[in-house]
């Protein structure tokens, strides 16, 4: 009766290919953890614009933006006083969106900037800031 060979794998051959794949998970890891802050970061310059045109939409129904004290509800629901919206059209918006932090967009008008600003301190929630911290306006983009 012949013996079996039995073939497998030495405990060097499988350190080598646990260390590479150790090596590959470095490498590929960091860039996939980064992207859902990009993500974030592209969905609230998309929500900025969005609001931006609602708020031009309003304008050319009111002949006003809403005011600071009136805010980003009044794209949601008729606001009350001045200016007066006496052309208000249904919603310019379904509901008044979060940044994807959590976090009220800020809107002034009249803006600094321009007739609104419109903006997001970023991930940190601070005023200023680098990288996905940066603050996502609609005058500058």
């Amino acid at each position: 009766m012949a013996k079996s060979a039995q073939q497998g794998f030495t405990l060097i051959e499988i350190m080598v290919v646990v260390v590479i794949l150790g090596i590959l998970g470095a490498l590929v890891v960091p860039n996939i953890m980064s992207k859902p802050d990009q993500a974030k970061v592209t969905v609230a310059k998309g929500d900025v614009r969005a609001i931006a045109s609602a708020l031009d939409m309003y304008k050319l129904d009111n002949f006003n933006y809403p005011s600071t004290d009136q805010g980003l509800d009044a794209l949601v629901k008729k606001p009350s006083g001045s200016p007066e919206p006496k052309g208000w059209n249904n919603p310019y918006l379904k509901k008044v969106p979060v940044d994807p932090w959590g976090n009220a967009y800020k809107y002034l008008s009249p803006g600094v900037h321009g007739p609104f600003d419109l903006y997001s301190y970023g991930a940190d929630g601070k005023k200023g800031g680098e990288g996905f911290n940066a603050d996502i306006t609609n005058w500058e983009e």
